[in-house]
């Protein structure tokens, strides 16, 4: 048997070859993926060209780039060319991601011993060492969208080895309604199923505890701002000075993917704290960014210098905070946060929600619109207090008994 569907491969022995690597560029592709000896690797270069022109950002260039050189490193391992590559090698890399650990240029050290755990206060996972359900979908995803490029082009084999799982539907939409969006033409064939996940909004008293553990101006006004605006922690990096209303106490944003500028309407509180951490700035021009922080010295006796504030230093802000209160929130907690409270506020319609969060279609707003489990537990909670605090009382006596009378005949107390 020569087909590939009968090579039976050990794929819990398999580990990646140091192979290539994803490294910037300059020039109109951000990102390529090279080769061992420092050369692009040309059809992921042509793909990603293609790509960036398709108006993709510099993130989804990234996240594309590194997918790809996964991929390329697994059939450097089997050897097997790119080109040669069929379903049985995609079946293959998504059994070995479901079962394999992700390799890492130091180990971990502090969050090894939390990998997995579920955190008591928030009760959300810690990420683990292996590839999510989700990190399968969008590789599969990637790869799909590779090949198709290049069958395109004439290049790579005759069929898509990322094949789609069209079951005994029949062809998909065939008497589809105009008034209802179309359906996916068929789930891709080894893609894993994702559980749901509802969005939980942070409780009053955590949200709190975690201002408070807050050791800036700076760091309390992005707090204040996301928690109020329910924006992506990316576009509110990108705000610069001229972005910021303080007549209408709006924010403006340029949206993640499609880059549209969009006014949001901020609190009080958060303009207030943006406004103390402006005054110690004081030097900052309209075209500038909001968001500065110092840079640590490299050399002895080098002065420090400022830079624009970028997510791994946010996230490391969110790190010392989350060590102190023992905890694991993010910056994406808080715009579930401000979502949930805007829905459950029953004054805002779900269109206006939507406006806010910058989804384009109604039907990722409506997540928000499932109850959160937090919320119900503590409703019943307070439904089981009521009802001990009912049966500790006593009943009233009927009228026309005197209740001291009953006492005495019940061998009870006076009432």
């Amino acid at each position: 048997m020569s087909s590939s569907d009968e090579i039976s491969r050990d794929l819990q022995s398999i580990r990646l070859a140091h192979w290539g690597r994803v490294v910037p560029a300059n020039g109109v592709i951000p990102y390529v993926v090279v080769d061992p000896e420092g050369r692009p690797v040309e059809p992921i270069r042509r793909f990603l060209r293609d790509f960036v022109a398709r108006g993709h950002s510099a993130g989804s260039v990234r996240s594309y780039a590194f997918d790809l050189h996964r991929w390329w490193r697994f059939l450097h391992v089997i050897d097997v060319p790119w080109d040669k590559a069929t379903s049985a090698e995609v079946r293959d890399f998504v059994l070995w991601m479901g079962q394999a650990k992700k390799q890492r240029r130091a180990p971990r050290t502090k969050s090894a011993a939390t990998a997995g755990q579920v955190n008591p206060i928030t009760r959300k996972q810690y990420p683990g060492d292996g590839y999510g359900a989700r990190t399968i979908r969008h590789s599969n995803a990637v790869l799909r969208c590779f090949y198709e490029f290049v069958i395109d082009a004439g290049e790579g084999p005759l069929v898509n080895p990322v094949r789609r799982d069209r079951g005994r539907r029949g062809r998909a939409n065939v008497h589809h309604n105009p008034l209802e969006p179309f359906r996916p033409e068929g789930r891709l064939r080894y893609n894993p199923k994702v559980p749901r996940q509802r969005p939980r909004a942070m409780p009053d008293e955590r949200w709190v505890d975690l201002f408070a553990a807050m050791r800036s101006n700076r760091d309390r006004a992005i707090l204040a701002l996301a928690v109020s605006t329910a924006a992506r922690a990316s576009e509110l990096l990108g705000i610069r000075a001229a972005d910021v209303d303080w007549g209408d106490q709006l924010v403006q944003v340029r949206r993640k993917g499609t880059g549209a500028q969009q006014w949001l309407p901020a609190s009080a509180e958060s303009f207030i704290w943006l406004r103390l951490y402006l005054d110690e700035l004081k030097d900052l021009g309209p075209n500038d960014p909001v968001w500065w922080t110092l840079r640590r010295r490299t050399k002895p006796g080098e002065d420090l210098t400022r830079r624009p504030l970028n997510y791994d230093a946010l996230r490391a802000v969110l790190r010392r905070s989350n060590d102190t209160l023992g905890t694991n929130w993010t910056m994406h907690d808080l715009r579930h946060t401000s979502a949930l409270r805007m829905v459950r506020s029953q004054k805002l319609s779900l269109r206006d929600v939507q406006v806010i969060l910058g989804h384009a279609h109604l039907a990722t707003t409506q997540v928000y619109l499932v109850e959160d489990d937090d919320e119900v537990l503590r409703r019943v909670h307070r439904y089981l207090a009521d009802r001990k605090e009912a049966a500790a009382a006593p009943k009233p006596v009927a009228v026309g008994y005197d209740a001291d009378d009953l006492a005495v005949l019940l061998g009870g107390v006076a009432l």
